[in-house]
């Protein structure tokens, strides 16, 4: 009896003994700081060359300081001798303003997973120190979805690849903030779910702070626009992408960049979720006004202009939804109208006579170059012979209107293709769609004017803006009816995990050029390609 007390005794404190050890040893255990490994690649390893480097590109920026409070910024992230006077011109913006947070969203170039990954270690470094995490915040953040894990997926070397992303922005904050903690998150994937999760817990955790520690809170996206095109085509697809951002239209950024993900070829960014989730964050804590503050291209860094990639940089100060539209109204002159009325009557006919596609010329109207939804409409003595279109924008408007106008005579399910005949018989309509903008207050929506897309994760409806005045519908069931046609609950446009957009038309005929309605029951084609909405009709 006594030996087998004995061995209880000796079992006893070799086990307080290891977990003495363990305690001690975590105690102890050295900070997890994840390494720079983007230093002597992306930027200097020297501090004081890194230092030079900066302080003189800040020195150098022309661009002026934004008015007013700082929510957010895009800067890009390549190697500093091509981004160098774009990234310049962000955070100059930070000259005289007192940050004492700076939540960092950045793009994982090398492995691929479907959560936002915020860096479960304590700080990160770079040549000129460690930068402490904010382990109170990142904690409270990972709490308000599953969608949001504290991981080291993302930020650590995957064989001979560092992501460097978020770490080529934090020198650039050392110098110009210096002392501040930091919220390192990467993004697995770009998906709509996951941007509008990892935007709305990060307004929602910093509205249940002090108005003084939102102040002090500053959202960093990481972003480089086109990648690998020539110098003209990056110009113009990366103005689109910029105008889309300053339209406020996160959600056709959105699909935009979930195609070119997929190989299409539309508006680029490989950093396109931490754009989305950046201006959906913004827009939680009432900054819904982007500034473009400079563009360029690797172009104009080397020379070699026949593979360039793209950079912007952008500011996103408070303002309204109401501002944005404001600034966003989209207008066309008789002579951009007219254009377009010559691209529907010829895409027809020569796809009909000829069976070929419509090749379009030069035209001098730079507005008609613009991403832009649009939908035909052909008529026939009056009746609805064919209509077809895109809500969101996937190719520039001249382009939309010729393919849409094809498809409208030829492949529109519901009535038998367009003969050579009916040719001369054809009444054209066009309607061009307005950004898409999310509603944060239904008071804004105006029935007769807007159109309503009910968006509940997947689950998508649409009806356009004349639907509720045939019906003789008010707000509230305009809204209800959405939900159904979407195969919702009517109520659940009340739902928190439902968002509600709205949209407008610019509308014009061949005999009036007015604005008016839109088109009577338009589809969606079936041999372009797929329509991020998904629908086969925008009607009851």
């Amino acid at each position: 009896m006594r030996d087998t007390h004995m061995k209880l005794f000796v079992v006893f404190a070799l086990f307080t003994l290891v977990l003495s050890v363990q305690r001690q040893a975590a105690c102890g255990a050295a900070p997890k700081v994840r390494p720079a490994g983007a230093a002597g690649g992306f930027y200097p390893a020297d501090p004081k060359e890194l230092t030079q480097m900066i302080d003189g590109l800040l020195a150098q920026n022309a661009v002026p300081q934004v008015q007013g409070p700082l929510v957010a910024l895009i800067c890009p992230h390549a190697g500093y001798i091509f981004t160098g006077p774009v990234a310049a011109s962000c955070f100059a913006q930070l000259k005289g303003r007192n940050y004492a947070r700076v939540v960092v969203i950045a793009p994982s170039h090398y492995e691929n997973f479907h959560f936002n990954s915020i860096y479960d270690g304590d700080a990160y470094a770079t040549p000129l120190g460690n930068v402490p995490v904010d382990q109170d915040f990142r904690a409270k953040l990972a709490k308000l979805s599953s969608d949001i894990k504290i991981s080291d997926r993302g930020h650590l070397q995957v064989g001979e690849h560092a992501e460097h992303s978020l770490e080529v922005q934090l020198p650039w904050l050392q110098r110009t903030l210096g002392d501040f903690k930091l919220v390192p998150i990467i993004m697995g994937d770009q998906d709509y779910g996951l941007e509008r999760a990892l935007g709305r817990a990060l307004a929602k955790a910093l509205l249940a702070e002090s108005a003084e520690a939102r102040a002090q809170t500053l959202i960093l996206v990481s972003s480089d626009l086109s990648h690998y095109h020539t110098y003209d085509y990056a110009n113009n697809v990366d103005h689109q992408t910029l105008q889309a951002i300053e339209e406020w239209d996160y959600l056709s950024l959105s699909r935009n960049f979930a195609m070119w993900e997929r190989g299409a070829q539309t508006w680029e960014a490989c950093g396109g979720g931490p754009i989305v989730a950046g201006m959906i964050a913004a827009e939680g804590l009432g900054a819904a006004h982007a500034q473009i503050l400079k563009y360029a291209n690797s172009g104009d860094a080397t020379g070699d202009k026949s593979r360039v990639v793209g950079y912007g940089a952008v500011a996103i100060t408070p303002g309204s939804a109401a501002d944005a539209r404001k600034r966003a109204d989209f207008t066309l002159t008789t002579g951009e109208k007219n254009a377009l009325m010559k691209i529907a009557r010829a895409s027809v006919e020569t796809s009909v006579r000829d069976r070929k596609m419509y090749q379009l010329a030069p035209m001098g109207f730079p507005r008609l170059e613009e991403a832009r939804g649009a939908f035909v409409t052909l008529k026939e003595h009056g009746e609805l012979r064919g209509c077809i279109g895109y809500i969101t924008p996937l190719k520039s408007l001249a382009e939309t209107v010729r393919d849409v106008a094809t498809d409208a005579a030829l492949e529109d399910s519901r009535f038998t293709p367009v003969t050579t005949a009916e040719l001369p018989l054809l009444a054209y309509e066009i309607s061009v769609m307005s950004p898409l903008r999310r509603v944060l207050d239904i008071k804004e929506i105006k029935v007769g004017k807007h159109g309503l897309i009910m968006k509940q994760g997947e689950i998508e409806g649409l009806l356009l803006p004349q639907v509720p005045v045939e019906q003789h519908w008010g707000r509230d069931t305009f809204l209800e009816e959405t939900c159904h046609k979407a195969g919702l609950p009517r109520q659940a446009w009340k739902d928190d995990d439902t968002d509600i957009f709205m949209f407008t038309a610019l509308v014009f005929g061949e005999h009036s050029l007015d604005a008016g309605t839109l088109p009577d029951r338009p589809t969606v084609p079936g041999q372009t390609p797929p329509s991020p909405l998904g629908l086969e009709s925008p009607r009851p």
